[in-house]
């Protein structure tokens, strides 16, 4: 499809967002709409960006349209190189499970904003490397909160949507975007980008490394220990997207058996309507103290529909098979996403288990920057100051294996 057939017809404004019912018959990745992008507070800098809507599979395998973007390198100063441009597929981090926070519809009004904002930067630079960049926005974030909930950190969904818009930008710009790709994520991307690459053989070819700068991991004893304490978090907005991610893994859990009567009554609805940021209020999931988010007895006597929830949260770990090179970032320092959270586990033991994992492949590669080699000044905190800090030695990393001539694993 060129990108005048692409663009022909495609609607404006948020109605692009909205599926045609049915889908058409297809093939994950192949388009449904596109259009330049017109949001220039979601535009990767320096780039010609286009907005897709594409096929792709929802965690329970059917079909589903996902929404992301597509840029591409200045061609003036990139031309297409023989074999077209090397591309990143980007897996971004927690904003939320509301529609307008998906980082392609975010205008730069919620409280994702800041988060969708921060990584511009190094995708932008990667645009400057003569690299294509891909951004899904994941199963069901921004293409109808109200009908279907993003199941957050479901692996497998957020797997598809890294890898199935890959295929969508061969075939938005066929000859533009080369076989090589790469995998980067941060934080929920992070974790995203572990099961992209997992997922990836048989899906898509051309995959040649993926790197996680601070993964979620080990989330249900995050989870336990919260349900345990006796005050109010700001941190207790997971829990709601948790359990948003613990449907798409299993529907048939019932949100209010896992949930108090408050938090099902009261606090619940918020996660169709509200960013990550939004959920911490003091008037909503903030608001809340641990021992009062579920039904009684758990986590230590959990009912039926709590245990299943609990599976699910324990299977969002990226513990994962994977065969092509594996790089895993982590600041020391780190609040969000914790090193070594004692006595809970954290991305160090996160490393020992795919290093366990990976033995015969010897694949996995750990960068751990100690305490105040990351800025605690940064915008947003060291959580997210690690990306840029980071980035010349992942640039270095990427290079090396996206060349035309890197040798295989």
């Amino acid at each position: 499809m060129s990108t005048g057939a692409a663009s022909a017809g495609s609607p404006v404004g948020d109605a692009f967002y909205t599926s045609p019912i049915p889908l058409p018959d297809g093939a994950p990745g192949d388009l449904i709409r596109a259009r330049p992008l017109d949001n220039p507070a979601a535009a990767v800098p320096g780039g010609e960006n286009w907005l897709v809507l594409h096929r792709s599979e929802g965690a329970d395998g059917t079909p589903v349209a996902t929404s992301g973007i597509i840029a591409l390198p200045d061609r003036t100063a990139h031309p297409v190189p023989a074999g077209g441009y090397p591309l990143i597929s980007w897996a971004h981090g927690t904003v939320g499970a509301a529609d307008r926070c998906a980082p392609s519809r975010d205008r730069g009004d919620t409280g994702a904003s800041p988060m969708n904002a921060y990584p511009l930067t190094l995708l932008g630079h990667f645009l400057d490397q003569g690299w294509a960049v891909a951004m899904t926005d994941y199963e069901a974030l921004g293409t109808g909160a109200e009908q279907h909930l993003h199941p957050y950190l479901c692996g497998r969904s957020e797997a598809m949507g890294v890898l199935d818009i890959v295929t969508a930008a061969r075939r938005l710009f066929p000859g533009e975007i080369g076989e090589r790709f790469a995998i980067v994520g941060h934080s929920q991307g992070g974790q995203a980008a572990l099961f992209a690459a997992h997922h990836a053989p048989g899906r898509v070819e051309g995959l040649v490394g993926v790197a996680a700068i601070a993964p979620a991991n080990h989330l249900l004893g995050l989870v336990r220990a919260g349900s345990l304490l006796g005050q109010e978090n700001s941190g207790f907005a997971f829990t709601p997207l948790f359990l948003a991610g613990a449907l798409g893994g299993d529907p048939t859990i019932d949100p209010e058996q896992v949930l108090s009567p408050r938090a099902y009554e009261q606090l619940w609805p918020h996660v169709r309507q509200r960013s990550r940021a939004g959920l911490s209020r003091p008037d909503s999931w903030g608001g809340i103290k641990g021992t009062e988010q579920f039904r009684p007895g758990y986590p230590h006597t959990p009912n039926p529909h709590q245990e299943k929830f609990d599976r699910q949260v324990e299977a969002m770990n990226p513990d994962l098979a994977i065969t092509v090179p594996v790089r895993i970032v982590q600041a020391a320092d780190d609040e969000r996403v914790r090193a070594d959270p004692a006595p809970l586990l954290g991305t160090d033991a996160l490393v020992e288990e795919l290093t366990a994992t990976n033995s015969e492949r010897g694949n996995i590669h750990y960068r751990r920057y100690e305490p105040g080699a990351v800025p605690a000044d940064e915008p947003l905190g060291i959580h997210f100051a690690t990306i840029g800090h980071d980035t010349p030695e992942l640039t270095g990393w990427l290079a090396a294996l996206l060349a035309d001539d890197a040798a295989d694993g």
